[in-house]
């Protein structure tokens, strides 16, 4: 089968296409024909390898794994032993290791029927990324009618889905986002827009029960001054940082100072399940989620592809259709 492989860490240049071994399935896994995949900030953790300790999950000196790619949509083309709740045919989405190929394997317990309602580029782009805006609104708690939400980084992929969340969950939600992606903020439903170029979203001059900041930089302590008396902030990811840890060091920061302060401080991570795919089906068949597809690029595009999502150019997900 035709693959996106590496064999070293290093910037997109480390990819190559090639041709590999057919994965077979395991026991409890699903072997996929895969149609699309979507491509997120933590395909070029794992490519680059940084922070450094990421690659104490990815391997030290050379990727474990190596075709890159988590999120998927496609069809089942066989499944191993004690799987129960797919068959051939069926068609699926979820999050595995090694989608940016023709197959991929993955576990039973990470991919749900796929919305119908969904083409396949479309249900690529759920996965990783609105299983990270669902747990992130879900665990913080406080999103529910009457309450406001103030979501950092909008407009990119975790943010999309989080704003729509939000909203769902019947929150006055303020985006944060750049000039250029305004409109695309308010078509997902922000109930206001905040450009962080002509205004500093957290100077405290309005304050938010719940403040989820994807992908950010910004101090916790001038995160706090735009929260209410018992406000949540929950990080979502974080980029920039040093090499050993990255952006995490606020996520840590954050665990350790919450039983210190009146203000819930969380660290949000990724993790892709069966019951919150489902979740997520249900507001997409409902209407409330719609997956923000910026471009769709071919296989041997997926250098490209992460080199404009770290240009910060890109609008929602971009997807890889094969």
């Amino acid at each position: 089968m035709k693959a996106m492989v590496q064999d070293i860490y290093g910037p997109p240049e480390v990819l190559r296409l090639e041709e590999v071994e057919r994965p077979e399935p395991g026991r409890g896994e699903v072997l996929i024909r895969v149609r699309a995949a979507g491509v997120d900030q933590g395909v070029w953790h794992l490519m680059a390898g940084m922070p450094y300790a990421v690659r104490a999950v990815s391997g030290l000196r050379t990727p474990r794994t190596r075709v890159r790619g988590m999120d998927v949509a496609g069809v089942v083309e066989a499944v191993g032993p004690d799987v129960t709740r797919f068959r051939p045919g069926d068609e699926v989405y979820g999050n595995c290791s090694g989608s940016f190929a023709e197959y991929a394997v993955a576990k039973e317990g990470t991919l749900a029927p796929k919305p119908a309602v969904l083409d396949f580029e479309q249900a690529a782009a759920v996965p990783v990324s609105g299983c990270t805006a669902l747990g992130a609104v879900r665990d913080s708690g406080r999103v529910e009618a009457g309450r406001s939400v103030l979501v950092l980084g909008a407009s990119g992929g975790v943010g999309s889905f989080a704003v729509q969340v939000a909203k769902a969950y019947g929150a006055h939600v303020t985006g944060v986002c750049s000039t250029a992606k305004t409109d695309l903020v308010r078509s997902l439903g922000a109930d206001e827009v905040i450009d962080y170029t002509h205004q500093d979203p957290v100077d405290g001059s309005r304050h938010y029960d719940v403040i989820l900041d994807i992908a950010g930089n910004r101090p916790i302590a001038r995160l706090r001054r735009a929260l209410t008396a018992r406000g949540t902030l929950a990080i979502v990811g974080g980029e920039g940082g040093g090499k050993w840890i990255g952006g995490n060091e606020r996520q840590l920061g954050a665990m350790l100072l919450s039983p210190f302060v009146g203000h819930r401080l969380r660290a949000h991570g990724t993790l892709v399940r069966s019951r919150d795919l489902e979740a997520l089906t249900e507001l997409i068949e409902a209407g409330a989620v719609t997956p923000a597809v910026d471009r769709i690029h071919p296989l041997a595009e997926v250098p490209d592809a992460i080199r404009r999502l770290r240009d910060g150019q890109v609008r929602g997900k971009l997807v890889i259709r094969l």
